[in-house]
């Protein structure tokens, strides 16, 4: 009977044991597959974003290229006063920056020695038209008594070279009042055209002479006005090698259309102008050509010397423009992103004219017709970005375009 206690006893106990395992073995295992849930979970991370970005479908448009060129501006005409005659400034009737008209009286040199030229000259006919009165009388008493054979022919002919002699004469000491008269009338001078007086660097009392260095002044004539500016050979070769149909250059040049003048102060000049000439050689220091504008000056705004920029435009029927706000440059080369069907982002390298129109770059290579370009230039979006494309309309980006 103890035997048969102690046999259940162990028995209890051995099922006691294995109870206990197996319920350890299940705890284990729901421990475990909780750990590989968790551990699946982490690798698994957070789901990435999909961000919005504005994206624009390109199609060709026209626009305006301009091209600038620092320009100098030079009046029509720029006339140095120098005096003709040897004297002493004795009056200047004007000043420096004085709007002057054709023919206004300007200085007044001093010069004594152009009056007594005058003065001997006119003495010197007078002695001259004595001299051929007397010659005339000489001939009237001779040729009666030549025709009554009381003296020789001889006589006659004598009185006659003596009459030519004397009127010759006359006639020199006429010339030499007039010359005197235009030396004496060189003391007074004048403006030649209606301009503009520069400086004046003699004041009242100076010598001057006909070799002065520097003129008495300037007179510029600024009713019209050239802009001159340089184009180098490649744009000079463009410019000569263009689709128009021209066979000369005069022709090519008077296709081109009116330019513009920017003054220094940014704003533009009322009246356009034109290119009228462009120098037939090419500087060998700067490789570049000069080119002249010509434009009308009616209220005197502009003044010689000073400077300005040309601006040429240029205008292109069907092109693709790209904001340049949605370009980014990396290593000398300029990006874009384009969306493709799926939505996803891809870098493309461009290549753009070096003129822009406004805030747009001229594309050449790289893009085409319906490609769809994001408008932000972060240069964060990698290859096979997914993004959420928000479509503007071209009418938002190029509303501003001229």
């Amino acid at each position: 009977m103890m035997s048969f206690k102690k046999s259940c006893k162990n028995n209890n106990i051995i099922n006691l044991k294995k109870a206990t395992a197996f319920f350890a073995a299940v705890l284990s295992a729901a421990i475990l597959g909780s750990c590989g849930n968790n551990n699946q979970s982490a690798a698994k991370g957070p789901a990435e974003e999909v961000l919005d970005y504005k994206v624009l479908t390109l199609q060709p448009r026209s626009a305006t290229l301009n091209v600038d060129y620092p320009a100098s501006i030079q009046g029509q005409q720029n006339i140095e006063i120098r005096p003709k005659v040897d004297g002493y400034v004795e009056k200047i009737y004007v000043d420096e920056g004085s709007i002057v008209k054709k023919g206004q009286l300007l200085f007044k040199i001093n010069a004594p020695q152009y009056e007594q030229e005058v003065r001997t000259a006119l003495a010197g006919i007078k002695t001259a038209e004595a001299d051929l009165s007397l010659a005339k009388m000489q001939v009237s008493k001779v040729k009666p008594l030549v025709e009554k054979d009381i003296i020789s022919r001889y006589e006659l002919e004598s009185a006659e070279y003596t009459q030519q002699s004397k009127a010759a004469a006359l006639a020199q000491a006429k010339a030499s009042l007039v010359n005197a008269k235009v030396n004496l009338g060189y003391t007074t001078i004048t403006s030649p055209v209606n301009g503009v007086i520069g400086s004046l660097p003699y004041k009242l009392g100076s010598l001057v002479t006909s070799t002065t260095t520097d003129p008495l002044t300037t007179v510029y004539n600024t009713a019209n006005i050239y802009a001159y500016f340089a184009m180098n050979e490649k744009q000079l070769l463009d410019f000569s090698k263009d689709s128009t149909g021209s066979t000369t250059f005069k022709a090519k040049l008077s296709k081109l259309p009116n330019v513009s003048l920017i003054l220094p102060d940014g704003t533009t000049y009322e009246h356009t102008g034109r290119v009228e000439t462009v120098n037939g050689l090419i500087n060998t220091a700067t490789g570049a050509a000069n080119v002249r504008a010509g434009f009308i000056n009616p209220r005197g705004l502009i003044r010689s010397g000073s400077s300005a920029t040309v601006r040429i435009p240029n205008t292109i029927k069907s092109a693709l423009l790209v904001p340049q706000s949605a370009t980014y440059e990396l290593q000398d080369k300029r990006f874009v992103y384009v969306v493709d069907n799926q939505n996803k982002i891809k870098n493309v390298a461009i290549k753009v004219m070096d003129n822009t129109a406004g805030q747009f770059y001229v594309v050449t290579e790289g893009l085409r017709a319906g490609d769809k370009i994001v408008l932000e230039s972060s240069n964060n979006l990698r290859d096979g970005t997914a993004i959420k494309p928000t479509a503007v309309s071209a009418a938002s980006v190029y509303g501003n375009l001229k």
